[in-house]
């Protein structure tokens, strides 16, 4: 009788303690499993970023998809399509995040942080900036729908070969996007130039610039030695030499000097590489006519709106301006 009693006692004490062990050891399995996911990137783990705020020249602590926010409002217009914003959104996105791998211990213009407020980076407000620079109504009209185009695609990036692409964008391709090798250093498989077919509605498809011919000999010698310019011989001494097949110029010959077009816009400040010019020896001036406005690499904004606006989606945006990408979830 005895021993019944111990085996009955035996058999409640196993039917009592195994369970809480099971239970306390799942627990344990999953927390650990839990650190090990979140510690594979602090980034994604706290969700939260280090800015350098360009204006206060301080370091500001900003949870990473309000930031995203803070771009979409400073980079868009409010009047463009939800699906052209949504585009832009997973561009900042993922161009951000790039940033914070390749410069994870801070990029040499700001050491203490990847990212900055300035368009070096991706341009960055605060909501409070945004009120000061654009008023209450301003807030009131398009902040909500900035909102909904960064929570609707909350995360996502895209990657090309499992790896976050550098996501390059500018506002006015002017037709046609440009390789990536054409503008910066290196090819990369998924910044091919594309047709950008509807964005003929961007106030910077089409621009002129003009400069004085002493100005602009000025500029040139002051920036290049050995180059010798006049009034006179200016005609005779500037010449396109070579385009890209988005029509951008690669080089210029001036006075047997050869200049990238990329030196020259930045030089004289052009809307972009992709310009004709005319020299008018009466008014002494030299004419830039430009068409398109920035570099040219990766997603045209107006390209996305006219695209949005012709029934395409955000994602099918984004996979015709970035060549072969997928658009994953970073967390």
């Amino acid at each position: 009788m005895k021993s019944l009693i111990m085996y009955i006692l035996f058999i409640l004490l196993i039917a009592i303690l195994l369970p809480t062990v099971i239970i306390q050891n799942y627990k344990v399995e999953n927390i650990n499993s839990l650190e090990n996911e979140r510690s594979v990137d602090d980034t994604i783990k706290s969700k939260y970023i280090k800015i350098y705020n360009i204006e206060t020249k301080t370091v500001e602590t900003i949870d990473f998809e309000d930031y995203i926010k803070g771009v979409l409002a400073t980079e868009m217009s409010g009047n463009f399509h939800i699906e052209a914003l949504k585009a832009q959104a997973v561009a900042s996105r993922t161009y951000a995040f790039h940033r914070l791998e390749v410069y994870k211990d801070g990029h040499p213009q700001h050491p203490e942080t990847a990212l900055c407020t300035g368009i070096h980076c991706q341009a960055y407000s605060s909501i409070k900036k945004l009120e000061e620079i654009h008023g209450e109504h301003w807030m009131e009209q398009y902040w909500d729908k900035f909102i909904e185009a960064v929570d609707s695609t909350k995360g996502q990036i895209m990657v090309y070969n499992e790896k976050v692409i550098d996501a390059m964008f500018h506002s006015t391709s002017g037709g046609m996007t440009e390789d990536s090798e054409m503008v910066f250093a290196s090819a990369k498989p998924y910044l091919r130039a594309v047709v950008s077919p509807y964005e003929k509605e961007s106030p910077k498809f089409t621009g002129t610039m003009c400069i004085s011919v002493n100005d602009f000999i000025n500029t040139i010698t002051n920036e290049y030695d050995g180059i010798n310019l006049t009034k006179k011989n200016i005609a005779s001494k500037i010449k396109i030499v070579e385009r890209s097949k988005s029509n951008r110029v690669k080089t210029i010959n001036i006075d047997g000097k050869a200049i990238t077009g990329r030196e020259l816009r930045i030089l004289l400040g052009l809307n972009s590489t992709n310009f004709d010019f005319s020299i008018d020896g009466k008014s002494n001036t030299i004419t830039f006519d430009t068409i398109g406005y920035g570099h040219g690499v990766g997603m045209s904004q107006w390209g996305a709106n006219g695209m949005a606006s012709k029934g395409y989606k955000y994602d099918e945006i984004l996979k015709y301006f970035y060549t072969g990408v997928k658009i994953n979830s970073m967390y």
